[in-house]
């Protein structure tokens, strides 16, 4: 939670937790069915949002928490290989997740990888191809960690050192980066921005 800025916005805008709260009653005891529907509702929607506003259809998964379970996460899979039109990217903690989404074309997805899933990931990448997003201390320790795992360094996210300001007239970071969008990298985040 120290480092995790969707906690930070929880605690600072209690109506955040709030929607999210809701949103994941509505699903945590959902039929796939019912699960994908609503989904596909969401999606839908930005599609007609992205096509009114000219925008390109870049949609991140979970900007805060992560798959719950096999059901919901089928239901991801269902929605996303629909909407082909859209780009989407993700980071899970759930090995079952990475099992799950794996080849999708329309979809990066990262497993977020620390010291306390260190041995997973390394099983992960090695055996389903999986790009990670790893988090040290520090980009150094990062480095060093990523090169344990995959034999590589990773790259820098330029927003989380930096290099990209979050938000700016040509976009998001994330969106002008590109890396975690289409997957192109395993990347690196710091916790103290170093």
């Amino acid at each position: 939670e120290q480092i995790c800025y969707a906690g930070k916005l929880e605690k600072i805008y209690k109506g955040v937790r709030d929607v999210l709260l809701h949103n994941f009653n509505l699903l945590k005891d959902a039929s796939r069915e019912v699960m994908r529907d609503l989904i596909n509702g969401m999606i839908t929607e930005f599609e007609a949002d992205c096509e009114k506003r000219g925008a390109e259809k870049l949609f991140r998964i979970h900007w805060d928490g992560d798959f719950f379970n096999e059901e919901y996460t089928m239901a991801w899979r269902d929605v996303i290989v629909q909407h082909t039109g859209v780009r989407f990217w993700v980071y899970t903690r759930s090995d079952f997740a990475v099992h799950i989404l794996t080849g999708i074309k329309n979809l990066g997805l990262y497993f977020s990888t620390d010291s306390d899933n260190f041995e997973m990931a390394k099983n992960l990448a090695q055996t389903t191809g999986v790009k990670l997003a790893y988090l040290a201390n520090n980009f150094e320790d990062g480095k060093a960690g990523m090169r344990q795992v995959t034999g590589k360094s990773g790259v820098p996210c330029p927003e989380n050192n930096r290099k990209l300001a979050l938000i700016s007239k040509q976009g998001s970071a994330c969106v002008t980066c590109g890396q975690c969008v289409f997957a192109r990298n395993d990347i690196l985040f710091s916790a103290s921005k170093k």
